[in-house]
């Protein structure tokens, strides 16, 4: 029998876990599959942990997620076409849940689809191979401490691109007497209530961590950008400053001539495609961005049409994104999808290369995620889903962002699915202190 492995079960793991179940209950046979996964639970980064730098077996830390995080774009566009909002918490809930909420949905659906069956919890894989037409895979049991070695026919990499953080360096570091940190160890806001905050980055992460902080008590946030800033009407105590020159002591220069005080240093500075398990032939290089070169439909590996990767672009869209690109890789792996020649894939992939590479602004950015998401859409039995609202949803939630940074996650959003118009929360979201579910699900006021 077709053996398939798949490293990570994260969103994109769960996803072609997912594509394989719904095919198995339509009536077809369906390859025998393994997914390896390093943590102890399932979820990825949505599985949210106190822990930072190594875990308990001296692994690197995956978990990205900190507490108070809420989505940061409507959840009616990263809604499954195959499993709504509504179906999942049996009332409509606002468009902005905080994590608990949005996890609780994703590991849903997963129960549902009693997946996790595939799943060898605590297993890091440690080497891959391709000889002879077939994957070696070498896999650390962390528990047991047992390494074990399999051969199989297919490879999916769904380990997403956000657990390895890039970490540029500065002067005066050394010497800085406060807390430098990644936004990957980044875990409560509370942590610098009444300090002088400064956060490095222009990008998702130094804009929610920035409204964490200002959010929970900091006495000031200055963002550092690199190259342009994301001018956004920040409110008072909060401003954005040309990159950081220097530290002294507790003194931030920056590259305008501005100085501030700091206490606490966040460097929201990215996070790289690592994959140390693949062998060199076998590994995506790239830096952060819509269409990653190499890979046809964004999924097959140009060179090994039996590699598939999954989630790694810059994103607008994310689950069903995902599903799209899992339902793909499905396809071509139980033979209903023939990738074309050598020709052909090179033509599409520098096709698609050329049109992000002219891209100038986010609503065409948004434009071009929706054009590649609806090509793979149609090319598997993934369920409909309004992918134009989507669009137009990511362009209005743009809007309100530039309108109120600290309001656009008040709004109300329709879902793509089902058509629900999603209530208003009872708490605006810059007085929603408690992000637990319980609180987020109370009656709507």
């Amino acid at each position: 029998m077709t053996k398939v492995a798949i490293i990570g079960s994260g969103p994109c793991g769960l996803s072609i876990l997912r594509s394989f179940q719904q095919a198995e209950e339509k009536g077809q046979t369906i390859p025998e599959l393994v997914c390896f996964e390093k943590q102890s639970d399932w979820g990825g980064l949505w599985n949210y942990s106190w822990r930072t730098g190594s875990d308990q077996y001296g692994d690197l830390v995956h978990n990205s997620m900190y507490r108070y995080l809420w989505s940061n774009g409507p959840k009616e566009c990263l809604e499954f076409a195959d499993y709504s909002f509504d179906q999942h918490f049996k009332q409509p809930i606002p468009s902005y849940p905080p994590r608990e909420v949005l996890c609780d949905y994703i590991l849903g659906r997963a129960k549902e689809s009693d997946i996790k069956k595939y799943i060898q919890f605590n297993t890091a894989v440690t080497n891959i191979i391709f000889n002879n037409d077939q994957f070696v895979i070498t896999s650390l049991n962390k528990k047991e401490n047992s390494i074990s070695k399999e051969h199989f026919d297919y490879l999916v990499v769904a380990t997403g691109h956000f657990s390895v953080p890039y970490i540029p360096e500065y002067e005066g570091m050394n010497s800085f007497p406060g807390r430098i940190l990644h936004s990957h160890d980044f875990r409560d806001a509370e942590e610098f209530r009444n300090k002088d905050v400064v956060v490095l980055g222009s990008s998702y992460s130094a804009e929610d961590i920035a409204l964490q902080c200002y959010k929970y008590g900091a006495k000031s946030v200055t963002i550092g950008y690199r190259n342009h800033p994301m001018g956004f009407k920040w409110s008072v105590g909060m401003k954005e400053v040309h990159y950081l020159d220097k530290l002294e002591g507790n003194k931030a220069t920056f590259k305008d001539g501005h100085t501030q005080n700091v206490d606490a240093l966040i460097l929201c500075s990215g996070y790289l495609h690592h994959f140390p398990f693949l062998e060199e032939n076998l590994k995506l290089k790239t830096h952060n961005r819509l269409y990653p070169p190499k890979l046809y439909k964004g999924v097959v590996w140009q060179n090994n049409h039996k590699l598939f990767y999954l989630g790694m672009q810059d994103q607008f869209y994310t689950f069903n994104m995902f599903d799209c690109q899992a339902w793909y890789a499905r396809d071509v792996i139980m033979g209903k999808i023939q990738v074309p020649n050598d020709a052909e894939i090179e033509k599409d992939i520098s096709d698609w290369v050329a049109k992000e590479e002219a891209l100038e602004d986010p609503i065409q950015m948004i434009d071009f995620q929706t054009e590649y998401t609806k090509d793979l859409h149609v090319a598997s039995d993934y369920p409909k889903i309004d992918f134009e609202l989507i669009r137009t949803h990511f362009k209005e939630w743009k809007h309100h962002k530039e309108e109120n940074i600290m309001t656009y996650r008040n709004k109300s959003f329709s879902s793509p699915v089902t058509g629900t118009v999603a209530p208003l929360h009872h708490t605006l979201w810059a007085e929603a202190m408690d992000d637990s579910m319980t609180t987020f699900m109370k009656t709507q006021s």
